[in-house]
């Protein structure tokens, strides 16, 4: 692979707001990734569509498997402590697959390193981790509803 289309993957990384792109050409492969090793979200894929067994594959949505959501968005303005923004665009999801118990709640402590949630983008799912300590005191997105970059997601206080 030339160097010419790997700058154009880069570009197209940085561009796209993507976490990661893997390439494969016959026998070479580039990955281009936003995030250093360790960094702050983890990428799983998704099976292709229409296959059984879990995860985020698009279907029907059941109405049990919807979770009631704790977003109010006053009570961004009520409370003063750290805000976990989204690092990309794509579609918000507090459980790690349909049914599945929430990753996190409010007045639940968190740790560095802790799954707080997955956002989904372009067939990926990208775990974004807890980056302070603290308590949850609010939960700003709505479940399987489409976040923006940036967006507020999660206030954490002080434990």
């Amino acid at each position: 692979m030339d160097l010419r289309k790997i700058k154009t993957l880069i570009d197209l990384v940085q561009e796209s707001g993507i976490a990661e792109l893997e390439v494969k050409e016959g026998e070479e492969s580039v990955r281009i990734s936003r995030f250093p090793t360790g960094g702050m979200a983890h990428q799983v894929m998704l099976p292709p569509m229409g296959m059984q067994g879990g995860g985020y594959a698009p279907a029907p949505s059941a109405p049990a498997a919807a979770a009631p959501a704790s977003a109010e968005p006053a009570a961004v303005a009520k409370t003063s402590g750290y805000t976990v923004k989204s690092p990309m665009v794509g579609t918000f999801y507090r459980t790690p697959s349909p049914g599945a118990k929430a990753f996190v709640e409010v007045g639940q402590t968190v740790k560095v390193g802790q799954v707080l949630c997955i956002i989904e983008a372009m067939k990926m799912l990208n775990q974004i981790e807890c980056d302070k300590n603290g308590v949850i005191s609010a939960i700003l997105a709505e479940n399987e509803k489409p976040v923006e970059f940036d967006q507020p997601l999660f206030v954490i206080d002080p434990a």
